[in-house]
């Protein structure tokens, strides 16, 4: 039998302990002053994002969803005869890329490209083509709003790591790392330009100076020209690294695939 007293206490501490874990959490909400680059845009352009009638990338999405459809290989099936509807069966994968699949760090690119290899026998598409960002575009629209989840694991420890040490290593003839910028003088405007957190919430993404949909790999190699930096081969084990470092470092933004930017 409990007794009326015990019970009481029971109920204060359990109360008290509730209390204490939403103060946490809350202290840390206010403390997190992470933030999409889509906040830095003009009214405009967030408008193009948030309309799928406005959004340009909006036609990749389509696209994807053909060839998500689509027979391929000489197995000669679909993307969707394996996962059925993207709109359920993908949702939430975007969100977890790059991680290692099979010993190896795969982007969502990379797993696309896997999937067609060993599932479909079809040949991997180009890198930075359209057919294979129509299906990353589409892959990755499934997560929109949902909250980044790459987390440290011990597979992805290393290559985590790696990704970090990329991160403020100072390259170019410039000499500057990603971190001086995109760090520590992030606010802080650059040719008229605020310079964003990098925090990569809406690749693929649709950029007004491309006047196409490009993947983070193809922004992270402007930034190494931008530099004056030999830039990364598109795939290299280094680029990917940094997508995973920069994806956990963004881990718990919600996902805006896909994104629009000037």
């Amino acid at each position: 039998m409990t007794l009326p007293g015990v019970f009481i206490h029971s109920v204060a501490v359990r109360l008290l302990l509730t209390l204490v874990l939403c103060v946490v959490g809350l202290s840390a909400w206010a403390q997190d002053k992470r933030q999409s680059s889509y906040w830095l845009m003009s009214p405009e352009t967030r408008a193009m994002q948030d309309d799928e009638a406005l959004n340009p990338a909006t036609f990749w999405i389509l696209d994807g969803q053909t060839l998500w459809n689509e027979a391929a290989g000489k197995k000669n099936i679909s993307c969707a005869q394996c996962h059925g509807d993207a709109s359920v069966s993908m949702k939430g994968v975007a969100a977890s890329f790059p991680k290692v699949v099979n010993h190896a760090l795969l982007s969502l690119e990379g797993q696309i490209n896997m999937c067609r290899q060993s599932k479909q026998d079809a040949s991997p598409l180009t890198l930075e083509s359209k057919p294979l960002l129509s299906l990353a575009t589409y892959v990755g629209h499934a997560s929109k709003g949902m909250p980044i989840s790459v987390e440290r694991t011990p597979e992805n420890s290393a290559d985590l790591d790696a990704g970090q040490r990329l991160f403020n290593q100072r390259v170019g003839q410039l000499n500057l790392s990603c971190a001086q910028c995109h760090a520590e003088r992030a606010g802080l405007k650059l040719g008229g330009n605020v310079i964003p957190q990098a925090h990569p919430t809406g690749y693929p993404i649709y950029r007004l100076e491309w006047q196409t949909v490009g993947s983070l790999q193809r922004r992270l190699r402007n930034c190494m020209t931008g530099v004056r930096a030999e830039p990364y081969a598109l795939g290299s084990k280094e680029l990917v690294q940094l997508e995973l470092f920069l994806m956990w470092r963004a881990r718990g933004m919600p996902l805006e695939t896909p994104g629009v930017r000037p």
